[in-house]
């Protein structure tokens, strides 16, 4: 069996965490300072293990196994969102360099072996997934040359400091076999259920629309209820319906949100002339969207019939990712075997993973979230729970090792 470390493990999880730190947490975001220091380090940690270790001009770390000329590939990001957690993303890449480096040191030989990835970007400080996305050869390069942080910092001078690194670097299909994505929860199931691993079946898509109404402005005060074209009151009624409305079309895995919502002109005394929400839906299967879309299209229309018009513009479509399921089945074989019984879970939120699926066979796996909580300073998992997860991702790649081979 091959063994990993769980003690250097939690060290180099924990030095990881140095590049940033803020209170309990991280502040690494994507091509800062801190964050291009991280990578730098993990380059010179997969050079100890013999690995030959380059930084693309995007900022994406690989770990390249000399020895071999088909490998898997481990690994997911070591950017942070603002303030956020020390095992966001960090924990997959950790994962990856533990594992190839107790490979190296069992001594074995096989002609599959272990390479190691951190993406650029997976967060989306300027681009969501900017270097997985480069790495599987989708990205339109173009978009780099306009896009810009929330604070208005420009992608193309923040790639500057990269500039002399090396070429872009590509996924290669003769090469990579198979790509397995590790990362916490970032949810209360798994702690819920008292299960330390879930197996990912698939990464749902995202539909999300920006609605407005438009109504008239009048006094609050003299205009009678009844003869009042109040956006607010519409689209109020809209949210309504979906909430109660989407169950009855969902799955039990489908998740709705309408994040925002802003009134004009926005006074006490005004009937709000225009009213604005958005509305953001996620599943893993294209179906239940598509009939979640057709009826809150149906809603919006029956909505605008009236004195107030609604529109429904669609600023966000992702496709669903599913999993590998033979991948998976090695992910669920080997937490059984360390005592788990694994839960079945899709992820509710975006991954490297959801790209790389489209080229490669790909899996992932979660361990628990401690309260559920992620993208904060008070993310965490029990150092166990760290250790366990990557004993199983550790029995899953030897196995797929021999199957490849």
């Amino acid at each position: 069996m091959l063994r990993i470390n769980g003690g250097r493990l939690i060290a180099d999880l924990r030095t990881l965490s140095a590049f940033g730190k803020f209170q309990t947490g991280v502040d690494r975001v994507a091509l800062s300072i801190e964050d291009i220091e991280a990578r730098r380090w993990l380059c010179g940690k997969l050079r100890e293990i013999a690995l030959d270790a380059t930084m693309d001009r995007y900022g994406n770390v690989f770990g390249r196994d000399p020895k071999v000329d088909k490998a898997i590939l481990i690994g997911s990001h070591t950017d942070t969102v603002p303030r956020g957690g020390w095992l966001d993303g960090a924990l997959g890449v950790i994962y990856g360099l533990e594992i190839a480096r107790a490979w190296r040191e069992s001594g074995r030989t096989a002609p599959v072996g272990i390479d190691v990835v951190s993406f650029s970007d997976e967060e989306g400080t300027y681009l969501p997934c900017l270097g997985s996305r480069s790495f599987c050869g989708v990205l339109d390069e173009r978009d780099t040359t306009t896009a810009k942080s929330k604070t208005g910092a420009a992608l193309a001078e923040s790639l500057s400091a990269l500039a002399n690194e090396a070429p872009l670097i590509r996924l290669d299909r003769e090469r990579q076999v198979a790509f397995l994505e590790a990362h916490i929860e970032q949810g209360p199931r798994l702690e819920a259920s008292g299960t330390k691993v879930g197996v990912v079946t698939g990464i749902v898509g995202i539909r999300r629309f920006r609605v407005t109404a438009r109504g008239q402005a009048d006094h609050a005060g003299t205009t009678p209820m009844g003869m009042r074209k109040d956006a607010a009151a519409t689209l109020f009624n809209l949210a309504v319906r979906t909430e109660r409305e989407f169950p009855k079309i969902g799955g039990p895995d489908t998740v709705w949100n309408v994040g925002t919502f802003a009134l004009h002109p926005g006074a006490a005394n005004v009937v709000p002339s225009q009213a604005e929400m958005t509305l953001e839906f996620r599943d893993t299967a294209s179906e239940t969207l598509d009939a979640l879309e057709r009826s809150f299209i149906g809603w919006v229309d029956e909505a605008s019939r009236g004195q107030v018009k609604v529109e429904a513009v669609p600023t966000a479509r992702i496709a669903p990712a599913a999993m590998s399921s033979t991948l998976g089945a090695a992910l669920t074989e080997a937490a059984i075997a360390n005592g788990d019984k694994p839960l079945s879970m899709p992820s509710g939120a975006g991954h490297d993973a959801m790209f790389l699926t489209a080229q490669i066979p790909s899996a992932m796996m979660f361990i628990p979230s401690i309260g559920g909580r992620s993208h904060d300073i008070t993310e965490n998992t029990a150092d166990a729970d760290i250790v366990l997860g990557c004993q199983v991702l550790a029995d899953a790649t030897e196995k797929l090792i021999a199957r490849f081979a």
